[in-house]
């Protein structure tokens, strides 16, 4: 019979992540913390698409993306659609995830899947596949255009048909028609749970999740949002935030704080962790303009629980409290007066919670405010947790970016914001000429960030304001940059560019 000690020492081998390379981007954000800052150096400072001035290589996307890259085990992975099938099979509006080789963007497989057909509310035509994955070892998991959360072999098909998921050919075929025969450059599903049936969810427009892993834990934000008429939350009783088991996608706990009711968007917001007075927290952003903060599951569990249990919160912090909060519905398309949403993630540093707030892009009013929590206390912290709020210009759906004492943020309005992390106070601002939904991220002394108009931005991350290099892009610009040994990348709705310090003629397209 085995010992405790062996069986102890088994689970804790079987959890322990498999080690990436120092130089990874293996999600959106630092681990744990979602954090805009990457450690890479050595990066350009400029570059020029035309030339092909520190351009490594380039691959074709679809015609939209609004996912952001991640880059893992040398390989590339992001969403889009099938606006350039890269397969002549599948034909019309798909969801896909790609992936490439990091060294010469090279196609190396996709995960295709079918619209949901019967509402466009539920799966917005041509949005493609919006989740940015996260990878953990060989494993990639993400929540597809279906809001579906998958598990899939960072190495596709290509070495063979593993888990007990094995109907990959009907999955990426539209009901109704015969089921296409799965091949070496199509994606190898481990597991899949939907949580439309699981969760009792209704996504709302596009389905927009980043997984955060912790331990044997897999913590998700749903996408539950309004209903077509855009007259109330369809799914009130569905939770904002559920946590799965990573190696089965079985379905084991949710927030349960009647946060949907209130929603006044989507649920759009990915959750990030940190250690606060030695207790674990997940912090999640919700649709309905508060923070809140649960107990993190334990990360030594020997079996699952029989039925999903119920998240334990720890606080929660109005980050709007002078906004609506009784039939929020009411205030859709009213431009001055509504409550407000959090749609970037709350970013856990120094231990201080950053990010973002305000009225909703499309249907709130256009205030909006970066802040900063003390994460300490219990309960409702809204009066005692407030360090600072800084009111940005119009509408803000981004991820702070917190480093060497300065936050770095971006509004709907173009413009890019340097704070002082401890004050809140500005120390400069530049306008870009375009919306801004991307994240600006920060490395090697560097922001980056473009727009939707495809300026991209390069500027130095410092109190004083100085515009490295500004770049006209053939498409719009809506996620994140990723920065990986040595490379940036970069996606715009059409192309993922790969830039580093190499000369010309070293280019490289696929």
């Amino acid at each position: 019979m085995n010992s405790p000690a062996s069986i102890a020492l088994f689970t804790a081998i079987l959890l322990t992540p498999l080690a990436g390379r120092a130089a990874d981007w293996p999600q959106w954000g630092a681990r744990h913390s979602r954090n805009m800052v990457s450690a890479e150096t050595g990066l350009p400072s400029d570059f020029d698409p035309t030339t092909g001035r520190n351009v490594k290589w380039t691959a074709a996307l679809g015609t939209r993306c609004f996912s952001s890259p991640v880059v893992a085990q040398g390989r590339v992975l992001i969403g889009t659609n099938n606006g350039q099938p890269r397969d002549p099979r599948h034909q019309g509006d798909r969801g896909v995830l790609m992936c490439f080789d990091a060294a010469d963007g090279s196609f190396r497989w996709q995960l295709v899947v079918p619209k949901l057909d019967s509402d466009p509310y539920l799966d917005w035509p041509r949005a493609g596949i919006c989740s940015p994955p996260t990878v953990e070892g060989d494993r990639v998991y993400t929540v597809t255009n279906r809001d579906e959360v998958v598990c899939l072999d960072l190495n596709g098909l290509a070495d063979g048909n593993d888990g007990p998921f094995q109907d990959e050919g009907r999955h990426m075929t539209p009901a109704g028609d015969a089921a296409l025969a799965p091949g070496p450059r199509d994606a190898d599903i481990i597991w899949l749970l939907d949580l439309r049936t699981a969760a009792g969810v209704r996504p709302h427009d596009s389905a927009h999740a980043s997984i955060l892993i912790d331990g044997p834990n897999l913590y998700v934000n749903t996408s539950n949002g309004l209903n077509s008429r855009h007259e109330g939350i369809e799914r009130p009783e569905a939770p904002s935030l559920v946590v799965l088991d990573k190696r089965t996608g079985r379905l084991i706990a949710r927030e349960d704080e009647g946060i949907s009711p209130r929603i006044f968007h989507a649920a759009w917001s990915s959750p990030s962790l940190g250690e606060v007075d030695r207790r674990r927290l997940i912090f999640h952003g919700g649709g309905d303009g508060v923070c809140y903060a649960f107990e993190a599951l334990p990360t030594d569990r020997l079996a699952l629980p029989d039925r999903p249990t119920k998240l334990t919160c720890v606080w929660r912090f109005d980050c709007d409290p002078t906004a609506p909060k009784q039939d929020v519905h009411q205030y859709i398309r009213n431009r001055r007066e509504s409550p407000s949403v959090i749609m970037g993630m709350p970013v856990f540093h120094d231990g201080r919670v950053y990010l973002t707030v305000g009225g909703d892009l499309w249907w709130g009013k256009r205030q909006c405010w970066a802040q900063c929590i003390d994460p300490r206390g219990e309960g409702d912290i809204t009066d005692a947790g407030l360090v600072w709020a800084s009111e940005l210009n119009r509408h803000c759906c981004v991820t702070p970016a917190v480093h060497d004492g300065l936050v770095f943020v971006a509004d709907c309005k173009g413009i890019v914001h340097c704070l002082d992390a401890n004050a809140g106070t500005p120390y400069w601002t530049h306008e870009t000429r375009g919306e801004i939904w991307a994240s600006p991220l920060v490395a090697d002394g560097k922001v980056y960030v473009g727009n939707r108009r495809g300026e991209f931005c390069i500027l130095a991350a410092s109190k004083e304001k100085e515009l490295l290099s500004s770049t006209r892009l053939g498409g719009a610009i809506h996620g994140t940059v990723a920065a990986a040994d040595g490379t940036v990348f970069i996606a715009t709705d059409e192309k993922l560019l790969a830039l580093e310090e190499r000369p010309v003629e070293k280019r490289g397209q696929h």
